[in-house]
């Protein structure tokens, strides 16, 4: 019997997205505990991600890092329905995931951080106001995209391509970004992120 994938990482971290594209596929995983403070500084996770950072995942002899990365290897492998059926969405979803990280994950987090994630005294409120103005062009593509050729990002079915850029559009979603100009993406992502296997997700990072 093969052992379980091993995810690394806290639910209150970009592991996060991996945990929900775990559920989503009933992945047999184990999630190891490692913080992004000191657990990240150990040797034996130094030797599995060099970055020193979380989340990683071990599958066998594999260790992949990257959050974006390890989702996409997860439905590919394990995710029949999650990965796109053509190899032409297979393209549509590295675009969107590298999108993702590309367009919207970067200023989302220079809002994020200057919010709500770093202490008060470390907080630059002007910072957390150009980042604020500064989403509204990704999710302004986003609300252009959505509803175009279907519900999801391509088209009838929800995939990983949707999941990706979920999982990342959450900490605007739940820390109360004003998505009132964006009604297609707020629709799309309560759909996404009410999905069974993002609630399960959600109670392990919601909790902690």
């Amino acid at each position: 019997m093969a052992a379980p994938v091993t995810i690394y990482g806290i639910p209150r971290s970009r592991a996060f997205r991996n945990l929900w594209a775990a559920e989503e596929v009933r992945l047999d995983y184990v999630l190891e505990p490692t913080d992004f403070v000191t657990g990240v500084k150990s040797e034996a996770f130094i030797a599995l991600n060099p970055n020193a950072k979380i989340p990683a995942l071990k599958d066998g002899a594999l260790v992949l890092w990257e959050s974006l990365a390890i989702n996409l290897y997860i439905a590919r492998k394990y995710g029949e329905g999650l990965w796109p059926a053509t190899v032409e969405d297979e393209g549509r979803a590295f675009m969107w995931t590298l999108w993702t990280a590309t367009e919207l994950e970067p200023i989302q987090m220079q809002w994020a951080y200057n919010s709500f994630v770093r202490p008060p005294e470390q907080r630059d409120p002007a910072l957390a106001a150009a980042g604020a103005e500064g989403m509204k062009k990704p999710y302004g593509v986003l609300e252009t995209v959505l509803g175009s050729g279907g519900p999801y990002l391509l088209g009838q079915g929800f995939t990983i391509a949707d999941l990706n850029v979920a999982s990342v559009a959450y900490t605007a979603w739940f820390n109360g970004w004003d998505f009132g100009p964006f009604p297609k993406v707020k629709r799309w992502l309560d759909t996404c992120l009410e999905r069974p296997a993002a609630r399960r997700a959600r109670e392990m990072r919601e909790a902690a």
